[in-house]
């Protein structure tokens, strides 16, 4: 008996190995240069982040993105933007784990739910500082080498195997008048 004779097959190739989530909300206090009468808007731009395998358990994701806040001082006679940078470190823990993957090299790709978001921004710390809350929601898969074993049908006959009897379809003249050879630009004009 050839390994070709074989009833399964063993096939290596890339899948999922561990599946998590995290949703996280925390504050950040910015001090602008101007004691703040009232806030007039807060928006999150250019975040970036990168995520890694830490360990069985988890993935970290680490990341940044600045934080715009517009508020008027001096009375409400004037405004300003004060923007501050900020860096974030996310360990997200592993809720579904595959142990057989058969060596220690991970792929690792995350996905952001929500990306950070402005929830609540406020004037704190004795009218001198603002406090904004932000949100996010990130999920990841770790991907890694695994053994699949796949059970081999058996030998088909020569007739069900025919090419020619396989794609043998005649076709009426009325399903011919129905074909559209423009498909791709028509739209549902009828």
């Amino acid at each position: 008996m050839t390994f070709l004779d074989k009833e399964y097959r063993e096939i290596i190739t890339k899948a999922v190995c561990g599946k998590g989530r995290k949703f996280t909300k925390e504050s950040h206090t910015i001090s602008p240069s101007h004691r703040p009468t009232s806030i007039l808007g807060c928006w999150v731009i250019n975040h970036l982040y990168h995520a890694t395998k830490k360990s069985e358990d988890s993935v970290v994701v680490t990341g940044s993105y600045d934080i715009n806040v517009w508020y008027s001082y001096n009375d409400n006679t004037k405004t300003e933007v004060v923007t501050e940078r900020v860096e974030y470190k996310d360990t997200i823990p592993l809720s579904v784990k595959d142990d057989n993957c058969i060596n220690d090299e991970y792929d690792v790709i995350a996905k952001v739910l929500q990306q950070p978001n402005c929830l609540e921004c406020k004037i704190s710390g004795k009218g001198s500082n603002i406090s904004v809350e932000i949100e996010r929601e990130f999920v990841v898969q770790v991907i890694g080498d695994t053994r699949l074993f796949v059970k081999v049908s058996p030998k088909l006959d020569h007739d069900d195997d025919d090419e020619e009897s396989v794609w043998d379809h005649n076709m009426t003249d009325d399903e011919a008048e129905k074909v559209k050879p423009d498909f791709f630009n028509h739209r549902h004009k009828d």
